[in-house]
Formats: structure tokens, C-alpha cells, sequence
């Protein structure tokens, strides 16, 4: 199976009072909004003594959310300079809590992390302590996307190095192809006071905080 493209709107906001004010609208442009779900997660994010990953500007996160966890792997993201729309390849599959994934569920996903390591160890980089707020967007009846309103702490060997505060707009597989214009909802989220887009991934701004570079 070969991974599928992700496709989302990102922004930094520079406060928590930013996220709180998409916490509550009914809608978003022209979109209506559903009703907010908060959720606690924790993300690894990992890579190879020789960075692996890393060098071949992949991610590697496993994600765990109400008792369960995910691998997600993510590839090289593609955007426009000043653009808040991010575009990259993205492949998801079961993963274990331990950080060998011989041990974990056969998937694609587990398959090409294998391929990319070359079935080194992996480390983990550091940990994102997450809560997120979700609302469905739905536009014309049909549901086009998810909106995410996260606040995370970024620790290191157990200690918080700072606070990321992201908007992520993640649209529908479908809503591309069938037509929709990301311009519309893009606008909508500009006009927020306390948003900018932002070119960098998650990965990428907490490693900022540490000192590192990476995928």
C-alpha cells in the first residue's frame, strides 16, 4: 500500500486565547462548524542513532490516544512559499508502546519504516504532550475536513523545553478531488487575529526549541 497524501491548512497561533476564540464559532467562512472534542495525546517521535529518517526527510510518530497507539509516518511536505496549505505523502498502521517494531502489528506502514531504517534501533527525539481540540467542518452537507486546535508541551527526557500552539485544518481525502477550493477556508482562517501560516511541521518547531534540526 503505498502512503496517501495529507492535506492540511497549518498555522501558529500565538496564544491560547487564538485557539479559544476557534473554539466556540458555528462556522468558518463558509463552512459550518461541529460541535469541539477535547483530547489528551502524546506523540514520540523517533529516528535512528544515524537519523535515518531524518536524512531521508521522513517523521516518524506514535501517537497514543485513549489507550491506543499508531505509527504515522510523513514524508517531505510540499507548500508555497507564504502558503498555509501543506501537501506530503502519509502512511498509518497499529504500533506497540515499545520502540521495536518487530514487535508490532505487520502493516504497510511498519513496512516501510523497516525500509527506511534499514532495521536500525530506533531513539526517541522528544515527546509532545498534546491537547486538542476537534470540530468537523462541513461544508454543502457533506463533511470536508477536521479542524484542530492543538496546544502541546514539548519535553525532553522528561522535561518541558516549551509550548507549541498550532491550527490545523486537515481535509477530507476526497475534498481536493472533488472540487473543493482550500482558498475559501484559508481566507476564513487568516482573517483570525493571532494567526500566520506556518511553513515548519510540529517536529520541526519543537526541534527548533532543542537546539536540533530535522525532518
Amino acid at each position: 500500500m503505498a502512503p496517501s497524501l495529507e492535506s492540511e491548512l497549518k498555522y501558529r497561533a500565538e496564544s491560547d486565547a487564538t485557539l479559544d476564540a476557534l473554539a466556540s464559532p458555528v462556522a468558518l467562512g463558509p463552512a459550518s462548524l461541529g460541535p469541539p472534542n477535547v483530547v489528551e495525546e502524546m506523540d514520540r517521535y523517533l529516528d535512528t542513532q544515524g537519523r535515518h529518517l531524518a536524512r531521508a526527510r521522513w517523521a516518524c510518530r506514535l501517537r497514543t490516544r485513549e489507550g491506543r497507539t499508531r505509527l504515522s509516518l510523513k514524508g517531505p511536505s510540499q507548500h508555497a512559499a507564504g502558503a498555509a496549505l501543506h501537501l506530503r505523502p502519509e502512511i498509518e498502521g497499529p504500533a506497540g508502546g515499545n520502540l521495536d517494531p518487530s514487535s508490532w502489528p505487520p502493516s504497510p506502514a511498519r513496512d516501510l519504516l523497516l525500509e527506511l531504517t534499514g532495521g536500525a534501533p530506533l531513539n526517541e527525539r522528544l515527546r509532545l504532550a498534546q491537547r486538542r481540540t476537534e470540530r468537523a467542518v462541513v461544508m454543502a452537507g457533506r463533511r470536508v475536513g477536521l479542524l484542530s486546535l492543538d496546544r502541546a508541551r514539548v519535553l525532553r527526557d522528561g522535561q518541558e523545553v516549551g509550548v507549541l500552539r498550532v491550527v490545523e485544518l486537515e481535509l477530507a481525502p476526497d475534498a481536493l478531488a472533488g472540487g473543493l477550493d482550500p482558498g475559501h477556508l484559508e481566507r476564513a482562517l487568516a482573517a483570525i487575529p493571532g494567526l500566520a501560516p506556518d511553513p515548519a511541521s510540529k517536529l520541526q518547531r519543537a526541534l527548533a526549541l532543542v537546539g536540533e534540526e530535522g525532518a
